[in-house]
Order: C-alpha cells, then structure tokens, then sequence
C-alpha cells in the first residue's frame, strides 16, 4: 500500500549525508518507496523529490515535472524513478533559475545550473537509461541530485540578494509584477 511520507526539513542531518547506492532495485521496500515518493511529491506540488528528503538515505529520486501552484508553467512529464543517477557530461552553458524545496519550505532561490545535462540512471525495472535533458527537466534532476551528496539549493546561490519568500516569489515572479532582484 502506498504511503505518504512525511518530508524533513533543513537541519535534520539526513539532508546532509551523502546517499548511498541501491543493490536491489527489486527489493519490495525499495519498490514501494518508489510509490511513496511518487505520491507524497504529487500531494505536496513538487516536481521532483529525493529519498533523503523522507529520511531514506538512498540514491534515489523523482522528476516528476507539471504545472502546479509551485510552479505554473512546468512541461508536463510522467513521474520517473531515477535509481543510482549520474550526470555524465553537461553543457558549458549555465543558467540562473528560481528553486524551492520541499525541505526548505517558504524560501525561494535564483540557482545557476547547467542549462543541458547528459544523464544516466537505472529505471525500477532494472534497465540503464541515458537521456538528454534541458532546461528546467535538467534543473529538477540537478536538484535532486544535489539532495543525493548532501547538498540543498542553498548550498548554490550566489548571494543572499538571491533569495526571497515564498509569498514574494508567487507575487512578483509568478505573477510578474517584477521578476528582477534588486541588489
């Protein structure tokens, strides 16, 4: 049966551990944690969650990108187990974005990432996948990843003058009354 998973915030040292490999992707608890990430990150409006961020410190993560009240104008994809990712190459080209997380509730960050990433990962049935993702699919698996060496979208801005509430993010950014940061 699939179960909601409560997500642990910023400070629970979980967050920062590096995560580690999974031996049995068929192992059952392995499987249904598979389905509880996938159906806490859909109640929970994210468009991507790492198993570190329900206390289950294992390389393991959601992209699960689509237009939300986080965020509006997401592409729309189905939920994708990624098992024992990595990033295999990357663009030079790196674009600055705004991130939230659902470990760090109510704080938006403007994050530079790489714009094109190459990527591979074992899907829940066992098979090696390798994919090209851009834009804001490939800041949704940076992110994640981020969360499988211990690392949170904090850890990326460049400065603090990129950062802002939740509340004034949905006003100015979604809303686009001023997406510019004033410095």
């Amino acid at each position: 049966m699939t179960e909601l998973a409560p997500i642990i915030q910023l400070g629970n040292p979980i967050l920062r551990q590096k995560a580690v490999d999974i031996e049995n992707i068929q192992d059952q608890d392995i499987q249904k944690l598979i389905d509880n990430l996938i159906a806490t990150v859909d109640l929970a409006n994210g468009v991507g969650i790492a198993a570190p961020q329900i206390a289950a410190s294992y390389r393991l993560f959601i992209v699960a990108s689509r237009p939300n009240a986080r965020y509006p104008s997401a592409p729309e994809m189905e939920p994708t187990a990624m098992i024992n990712p990595q990033i295999i190459s990357h663009s030079t080209e790196v674009l600055k974005g705004w991130e939230g997380c659902l470990s760090v509730p109510g704080i938006r960050g403007l994050v530079p990432r790489y714009q094109k990433i190459e990527i591979e990962y074992t899907d829940r049935n066992g098979n090696l996948q390798k994919q090209e993702l851009t834009d804001f699919v490939a800041r949704i698996f940076q992110h994640e990843y981020d969360h499988l060496e211990g690392k949170v979208f904090l850890d990326r801005v460049e400065s603090t003058y990129e950062l802002m509430t939740e509340a004034e993010y949905q006003q100015r950014v979604v809303n686009n009354i001023d997406s510019s940061i004033q410095q």
